[in-house]
């Protein structure tokens, strides 16, 4: 049998089909490869080893998984015992913002303690990475964050933030107060969705004030939120981060009397001594960022 198609075999099995295999991939693969390449195997074997909607293993994919598993799945163990007991390698999780504007400096500054590291990056928001956290598809995620502790992950408070509203440059909102006075809010809301920490506190705040305002626009990043806004969309909420310009079609409206959004690092169970190393640098990073506003 051809290993290699075990191999893809193994992470269709493992994350329950090909599109959930492409994401956890420890290198780059499209999926009519990965879909190709299986079909192959079962084509050798001359049996079907999973039903593809809803995924499910067969029989024999289970027997084949069951043989295959121990091998492939002990792999990160051997490499770290051969490293000496320490793995080299990282995997974090965090927005846009992050992994563009203060994650390169921080990966270049671990490297001086830790020369063989290696980083893994995966783009995502605030309930995305946690479940990555659990799933130990992630050690270690930099994103906004409640206060409150989710169940199964550790967090370390990095940096408060002011949260603010973006309004196109032409309207004619220049204080909060003048949408509070509607009932309901008439202009259109752009937001991170319903579960995300931002949109949690937008949602209370204006819930003490006896105000409605419900999404237009769902988006995944603070950066798409500035966008939309930009592009004349609606009125955006967000958070104002240190050193990232807003855009010339934009323009912020504060929103002093609303709580901080906290950012954080988050990570389950013990640290090791490179997600330490990264947290450590993070608050560094973070206390000068604060320093600076």
């Amino acid at each position: 049998m051809n290993i290699h198609h075990l191999e893809l075999f193994y992470y269709v099995a493992r994350f329950g089909g090909i599109t959930e295999a492409v994401r956890n991939m420890p290198y780059g693969i499209q999926q009519p490869a990965i879909s190709g390449q299986v079909a192959q195997l079962e084509e050798h074997l001359g049996v079907i080893l999973f039903q593809r909607r809803p995924f499910a293993l067969t029989t024999a994919g289970e027997k084949l998984y069951h043989f295959i598993q121990p091998f492939f799945s002990g792999l990160d163990a051997l490499e770290i015992a051969m490293q000496g007991g320490q793995s080299q390698l990282i995997r974090i999780g965090a927005s846009t913002i992050v992994l563009r504007d203060h994650l390169p400096e921080v990966v270049l500054q671990a490297k001086k303690k830790h020369p063989q590291l290696r980083v893994a990056l995966r783009e995502g928001y605030q309930s995305q990475l946690e479940s990555l956290l659990l799933r130990e598809e992630i050690d270690l995620a930099v994103t906004l964050i409640d206060k409150r502790a989710t169940p199964g992950i550790n967090s370390k408070v990095l940096l408060e933030l002011p949260m603010i509203l973006l309004v196109p440059k032409a309207s004619k909102i220049t204080d909060a107060e003048q949408l509070w006075k509607q009932d309901p809010v008439r202009e259109p809301l752009i937001c991170m969705p319903a579960a995300e920490a931002i949109t949690k506190n937008l949602q209370d705040a204006l819930a003490r004030r006896s105000v409605d305002w419900f999404p237009t626009i769902e988006v995944s990043s603070l950066d798409l939120v500035q966008a939309y806004v930009a592009n004349g969309f609606g009125i955006g909420v967000a958070a104002q981060i240190p050193g990232v310009p807003i855009l010339p079609q934009a323009r912020v409206v504060p929103l002093p009397d609303f709580p901080k959004v906290p950012v954080g690092a988050l990570w389950r169970g013990k640290p090791s001594a490179l997600v330490q190393t990264f947290v450590d640098l993070l608050a560094n990073r973070a206390k000068v960022l604060g320093e600076a506003t």
